[in-house]
């Protein structure tokens, strides 16, 4: 099988269910802002891998690429396609919701804005924090015109988050200097 299919030549793409449309469709935006942020998440898995933090992340971050996969899914269905994918489960926003308060438990209490940076792998969370924001914007403005499952968004809204309390815990296991904003 062939990487390249020449169907894109002309600026169009498939999505499922065999629709076409222009590669500037707010669904392929959103989609493939849920792919880079996929990429940042590998990426930060990777980082950690060789670090204390290893056990504590690794398997969170594969799972949430795993759901990552099922909103590009989502993000990438026409009309035809509607039957094809199934949304997020509840069970899997509910676990990133204990996630993110498992995180949060480890770490002292917010008391003003973090300014990324301190630690390179820190620096990665907040990374992935502010892309998938974007990914988020991108969905949410797919979801203005076109069906598009609210489990999906959910579940982005809420992994923005993760990645929040992700570097603040890292920030202390790692031993790196939190830089707050002092306005």
């Amino acid at each position: 099988m062939k990487l390249y299919t020449k169907g894109g030549d002309k600026g169009r793409t498939s999505l499922i269910g065999g629709e076409r449309v222009a590669k500037t469709d707010e669904r392929v935006e959103a989609y493939g802002s849920v792919d880079e942020l996929t990429a940042f998440v590998a990426l930060l898995g990777d980082c950690i891998a060789d670090t204390v933090a290893a056990d504590k992340c690794s398997s969170d971050l594969r799972r949430i690429n795993s759901v990552l996969m099922n909103v590009e899914a989502i993000l990438a269905t026409g009309d035809a396609g509607s039957d094809k994918v199934r949304p997020i489960e509840a069970d899997r926003i509910a676990w990133l919701e204990q996630r993110i308060d498992d995180l949060q438990a480890q770490t002292r209490p917010i008391t003003n804005f973090t300014i990324p940076g301190g630690n390179k792998i820190v620096s990665l969370c907040h990374v992935c924090r502010t892309v998938c924001r974007r990914a988020e914007r991108a969905s949410i403005r797919a979801a203005q015109s076109h069906k598009v499952d609210e489990s999906a968004l959910v579940f982005l809204n809420r992994l923005s988050d993760y990645f929040y309390a992700l570097g603040r815990m890292l920030t202390e296991i790692l031993d790196a200097k939190e830089i707050l904003w002092q306005p």
